[in-house]
């Protein structure tokens, strides 16, 4: 999670001046902010988070003890295929993150034949990741999102139009999903080289190969 600090500080002559800092993960802000009270010129620390809210040193020290529990620091690679042919979808996403210290990857594909464009796939493979995502617990934290789809990452950026009535309804889930989840979305694009996890996922759903699987990692 990232923070911004805003600090008051009182000269000995009894001046003071509110200074802003930059968004910073929540751990660096901290040591900052300790820091920064060792001086004795700090009169007020406030630390606020993409969603307008606040904290002082003790309320953020308790947050940030309490997600270590939980999963956090999360970021999701999705991809979605679609078979001409046979007319069924193979969605595939790769979720990392971090709990208790430790560092997991989850894995997780499906194999469905109610679509209709690869489009609409690639937003069903995103969908199927928010789904993983709630049922890991992750909720009122940013997510990093990543694929290798222009139309899905465009689109929900707001940098391309959708005119597209399924397409529209995929993305309305989409946000409907994040706002109920209390998630802040970081969407970026990356080369498909960069997207091979979650590609290779999709494309076993497509050969009726499923993948469920959690497994801790070493970074």
């Amino acid at each position: 999670m990232n923070v911004s600090i805003e600090i008051t500080y009182k000269t000995k002559k009894g001046l003071e001046a509110v200074f802003h800092s930059e968004e910073m993960p929540a751990e660096k802000a901290l040591l900052f902010a300790e820091d920064l009270e060792k001086t004795g010129r700090v009169k007020t620390i406030v630390f606020t988070d993409h969603r307008d809210s606040t904290w002082n040193m003790k309320e953020l020290k308790k947050f940030m003890q309490g997600i270590q529990t939980e999963p956090h620091n999360v970021t999701v690679y999705f991809d979605g295929g679609f078979d001409v042919d046979t007319k069924t979808s193979g969605l595939g996403c790769a979720i990392y993150y971090e709990q208790n210290g430790k560092f997991y990857r989850r894995r997780k594909n499906r194999l469905v034949n109610n679509l209709d464009t690869n489009n609409e796939a690639e937003y069903a493979a995103l969908y199927l990741a928010l789904q993983e995502i709630e049922n890991l617990g992750v909720h009122h934290l940013p997510v990093k999102i990543m694929g290798d789809s222009q139309v899905v990452i465009n689109q929900l950026t707001g940098e391309w139009p959708c005119f597209e009535v399924e397409l529209n309804k995929w993305a309305d889930r989409i946000e409907e999903k994040l706002e109920h989840l209390g998630i802040t979305s970081e969407y970026e694009l990356v080369p498909r080289k960069n997207n091979q996890e979650a590609d290779h996922l999709a494309s076993q759903a497509l050969k009726d190969i499923d993948i469920s699987s959690t497994l801790e990692i070493e970074r």
